[in-house]
């Protein structure tokens, strides 16, 4: 009878219906973002496999309607300068957000590195181009590896500061209290403990930070622009995927936009290999 009577109830009737209603739009929502990425999926794949053959991966950028080509020297020069960046971006974003999390605490000196973290955060990648083009470029009169480098460095920086002091944050305290208890000194309880704790949630942070940079285009642009030749000179301009997709896609030449596809394959399946690695071996029941 209560189940009958509650059932007639306006006020039950009425959120069983906006129940109803909110779930089907929230699968609706879902559907929509699902049904675009998995054309965006299908058509990456479909052309970028048409656009793949073993030349890809050992010849240079071609010249316009050539028999042959690939993209072996813009692989290798964006491996170098994605590589080197990380190396860069990592070890300073760590240690900025091991300080925000450990020593910062809600001081003024913590509130601005923050504060300008958070704009770095959010600054079109544009930006940052433009920035290291007139500190740098315009100073040696020369696009360089180097610059591209600095670009998707400082790209880096606050996607690892954010993502290490967030992880740093979920750490219970009282684990931190416990070696301390112990008579363990800070930098060792970081390092050993808290750090560690967190290692999974660090990793994910510098991959999500990779995989930011991977396809950048417009810093690129204003810094390592390109080379359609084999160079492993940093001091010179250098060849990079997200360069070459965004001049091969714009040409009209069949060969060049097949390329580009296939370029656009190879750092898709890239930044996707990365993920699953993380996943595979820096989970938290991995750790």
């Amino acid at each position: 009878m209560s189940g009958v009577a509650s059932s007639r109830n306006p006020v039950f009737s009425r959120r069983r219906i906006v129940n109803k209603v909110a779930l089907a739009l929230s699968l609706a929502a879902m559907a929509f973002g699902l049904f675009w990425l998995i054309w965006i999926l299908y058509t990456t794949v479909s052309l970028g496999f048409a656009g793949l053959t073993a030349h890809t991966f050992t010849e240079m950028t071609p010249s316009p309607n050539a028999d042959s080509g690939g993209l072996a020297n813009a692989i290798v020069g964006s491996g170098i300068m994605v590589l080197m960046a990380t190396s860069i971006g990592t070890p300073i974003g760590v240690l900025a957000g091991i300080y925000l999390a450990e020593y910062g605490g809600d001081g003024w000196l913590a509130s601005t590195t923050r504060f300008i973290n958070d704009i770095l955060l959010s600054a079109p990648s544009i930006v940052i181009g433009l920035f290291v083009y007139a500190i740098y470029v315009s100073r040696t009169q020369s696009f360089s590896g180097f610059a591209g480098v600095i670009a998707l460095a400082l790209l880096v920086v606050p996607v690892v500061v954010r993502t290490t002091e967030n992880m740093l944050k979920l750490i219970p305290n009282t684990l931190r209290e416990a070696a301390f208890a112990l008579g363990t000194p800070r930098w060792k309880v970081i390092m050993r403990i808290t750090l560690k704790s967190a290692r999974a949630g660090v990793v994910t942070g510098v991959l999500l930070a990779v995989a930011r940079i991977a396809g950048e285009t417009a810093p690129l642009l204003f810094t390592a622009l390109s080379n359609q030749f084999w160079s492993l000179d940093l001091g010179k301009p250098m060849a990079n995927l997200p360069v070459t997709i965004f001049k091969f896609a714009m040409s009209p030449f069949q060969n060049w936009q097949d390329l580009a596809w296939a370029g656009v394959l190879i750092i898709t399946v890239g930044v996707l290999g990365l993920n699953v690695l993380a996943r595979t071996y820096f989970s938290p029941k991995n750790q």
